[in-house]
């Protein structure tokens, strides 16, 4: 999900990415900078560094994370859920994301 950022920000864009352990959702955000280069915010909460958008989606998909805009129903439930039962977190500040960055489908890891 491609989310508008605060016109202040160097950020371009950030799209959300998922991955999948049993009934547990585990989060990444990519933020794309107006560079060129990008940044992934993960479970964990740190921000790992890119040169390039193409190599930070690569090691998204390395570590078997899907991007979230992309998938359709039959992908969702391949990965055991179904698209309405999940969103990507909210919160104003990395800090308020990380807690929010697994979830357990049927209720918060």
């Amino acid at each position: 999900m491609i989310e508008p950022r605060d016109p202040a920000s160097p950020a371009t864009y950030d799209e959300w990415w998922l991955a999948t352990l049993g009934r547990t959702v585990v989060w990444a955000r990519l933020r794309v900078r107006a560079g060129g280069t990008a940044e992934v915010f993960d479970s964990d909460g740190n921000t790992l560094s890119y040169d390039t958008e193409d190599s930070a989606r690569a090691a998204l998909l390395d570590a078997e994370f899907a991007a979230f805009d992309g998938l359709d129903q039959d992908d969702a439930l391949a990965r055991g859920f179904a698209l309405d039962e999940l969103a990507p977190p909210q919160g104003e500040s990395d800090e308020q994301l990380r807690p929010r960055m697994m979830q357990r489908l049927g209720g918060r890891a």
